[in-house]
């Protein structure tokens, strides 16, 4: 059995670290990391990836965070197929607990989860796993346009596969 690979981006912070007053820590990715990122995520490039996050202890080992992530990518449009850059930008709240001490709290309101291991939590893996919640899922170059009547919803395959399904052919 191998080891774990270490993620692309590892900044380690002790918990201990974050005393009453809090901590901020800015995380900014190498040149090299942000390429490492870029292959992990499938994206052409990461050309820069900053992320500030503003801690505060917790109760029984969790830290409350809230931070703002800033980074400019190279993506594929989806329409064009043509590489752009974009900039991407995110505010964001998230809870580092304890491995094992995750909550069922299913509330799509509530700040997100990120489990620990340890005595430190790694703010580079998570400013990555920022990076992919903020990216567009379906990116589209400025000025993209899709070809002249196409409509996804009167797409005639589209019908095909929900009539086979069961459902109600789109109109």
């Amino acid at each position: 059995m191998s080891a774990p690979q270490a993620p692309e981006l590892h900044r380690p912070v002790p918990v201990r670290r974050v005393g009453p007053d809090g901590l901020t820590v800015t995380v900014e990715a190498s040149a090299a990391e942000c390429a490492a990122i870029a292959e992990r995520m499938r994206l052409p490039a990461v050309l820069a990836l900053s992320c500030r996050f503003d801690l505060r202890p917790g109760l029984r080992g969790v830290v409350e965070a809230t931070g703002r992530l800033r980074a400019r990518v190279v993506q594929v449009c989806v329409v064009s197929l043509d590489e752009f850059e974009a900039a991407v930008a995110d505010d964001f709240a998230i809870r580092f607990v304890p491995e094992g001490e995750e909550s069922d709290d299913d509330d799509p309101e509530a700040a997100d989860e990120a489990p620990y291991q340890g005595d430190a939590i790694d703010l580079g893996e998570a400013a990555a796993e920022q990076l992919a919640l903020a990216l567009d899922p379906y990116p589209r170059k400025p000025g993209a346009e899709l070809p002249e009547g196409h409509e996804a919803a009167g797409d005639p395959r589209l019908a095909a596969l929900a009539a086979w399904r069961g459902g109600k052919t789109p109109q």
